[in-house]
């Protein structure tokens, strides 16, 4: 049984760590232009993205486009060869395509995950990171480096990124919830990795039950 985790030390710890790292590519694009539609735009393109494909898409279109009505004018096959090669790009050219009418229909960019997830190509994990990068609102981002690090640590122990969400939302505490994503992505990118994690050099090795761990860089 995973022993008790003392989150507060991991966020501390790794707060300072992680302040070396590259940040993700949606948080570099709010630091840059503090523009909630370029963070909507950005955070659909990363879903299943590199954050190397993800910056330069974003970079490409961005100097085509900087409003929904300027993306609106584009075909699909224009956004189609701005965004290559990020993952699945045909399908997320025609989510584009649809999402400058779709906020008109939402009266602008919804503030909540709810009124996010009923635009084109929204899940929750990319409404939840909306909420929090772009509105600064408590929104708990769980993709695959949160999921994983979060059961690795023995902090939760679900089987679903959609899973660790309700378990983070029930457990996790609220001052956290915006930080959370942006720095476990780093840290999972980095260091605490899917296949064989740097436990030698894992600053934070002390409070991690290592679950799941069966090879780690150890020596």
């Amino acid at each position: 049984m995973a022993g008790k985790v003392d989150i507060g030390a991991v966020y501390r710890i790794l707060k300072n760590h992680v302040s070396t790292y590259r940040i993700p590519s949606v948080d570099m694009i709010e630091r840059q232009t503090k523009d909630p539609f370029r963070i909507l735009v950005s955070t659909i393109l990363s879903a299943r993205t590199q954050d190397k494909a993800t910056r330069e898409a974003s970079h490409r279109l961005f100097k085509r486009i900087s409003t929904p009505e300027e993306l609106e004018i584009l075909s699909v096959r224009e956004i189609e060869i701005l965004i290559r090669p990020v993952g699945f790009y045909r399908q997320k050219a025609r989510y584009l395509k649809q999402l400058p009418e779709a906020l008109r229909e939402a009266g602008g960019i919804p503030q909540c995950i709810d009124g996010l997830v009923k635009l084109p190509g929204v899940g929750r994990k990319t409404a939840n990171l909306v909420v929090s990068v772009a509105f600064k609102k408590p929104g708990i981002c769980v993709d695959t480096h949160v999921h994983r690090i979060m059961n690795r640590l023995g902090y939760v122990k679900t089987k679903t990124p959609f899973e660790t969400e309700m378990a983070l939302r029930g457990k996790l505490p609220r001052r956290y919830w915006i930080g959370i994503n942006s720095m476990l992505v780093a840290f999972g990118q980095n260091l605490c990795r899917p296949i064989s994690p740097k436990c030698r050099i894992c600053p934070v090795y002390e409070h991690c039950n290592r679950v799941g761990v069966s090879k780690s860089q150890m020596r």
